[in-house]
């Protein structure tokens, strides 16, 4: 049994946080590629460009930089606003910026992008020939969307989704710059007081590799499950 010096259940709660983190992150990240790759794919031109800049500008910025922009600068942003509004309207308000909300919030935003491309791609893999069927037998949009897209874009989209996910749980680490109480955060803190970096790092790598491997496990299952019954497709 390793001696963790008293750090144990610290790390422990940290890596809880880790886990809390990276699964609202990919929840949010979902939603903006889903709404990302329907804007897009839209006939709306602003709407396609709207979405193409998001994309460009999100994946263009390295991942710390969006993350300490965010955090710093939204911060400052709301506070110059907030001062705004009480000398002209005398409304008093203060937001404090929390560093979970802001990790998640970032991470979000920066693999919302990628989840869009891995939406869009997804997409246009659909045969039109059922969507074509569907409208024949007289789905409406919103149905053919439901009942026909939705299942079909799924499988094509899940290998991706789950490469931006084994990406997205690695890069929850990067939020420990910004104050938020992870497993790294509590690991780095330790060992400075302790000066034995790998007693405590090395568990948290181990922590990421555990999580990692399990997610690969059920993203294989998930794969299979969806190709199921799909000819030449199964793995």
């Amino acid at each position: 049994m390793i001696d963790l010096k008293g750090y144990g259940p610290a790390l422990a709660e940290g890596a809880v946080v880790t886990i809390e983190l990276a699964l609202l992150s990919l929840l949010l990240a979902l939603t903006l590629g889903l709404a990302g790759a329907a804007a897009k794919l839209s006939a709306n031109p602003l709407a396609r460009m709207a979405a193409s800049t998001y994309t460009t500008l999100i994946r263009g910025v390295p991942d710390l930089v969006m993350m300490l922009l965010l955090f710093y600068g939204g911060q400052v942003t709301v506070n110059a606003l907030s001062d705004l509004l009480y000398e002209h309207y005398g409304i008093d308000f203060f937001i404090q910026f929390e560093p979970f909300a802001a990790g998640v919030l970032t991470i979000g935003l920066i693999f919302g992008a990628y989840m869009t491309e891995t939406f869009r791609g997804a997409f246009l893999a659909v045969d039109a020939g059922q969507i074509e069927a569907a409208r024949a037998y007289g789905f409406t949009r919103w149905h053919t969307f439901r009942r026909v897209m939705i299942p079909q874009m799924m499988r094509h989209a899940l290998p991706g989704i789950g490469n931006n996910w084994q990406v997205l749980l690695k890069t929850t680490a990067l939020v420990s710059i910004i104050g938020l109480t992870d497993m790294v955060r509590i690991a780095d803190e330790a060992a400075k007081a302790e000066r034995s970096p790998f007693l405590f790092f090395i568990p948290v790598a181990a922590v990421y590799l555990g999580l990692t491997a399990i997610s690969e496990l059920f993203i294989k299952w998930l794969n299979k499950r969806a190709n199921r019954g799909v000819a030449g497709e199964a793995r």
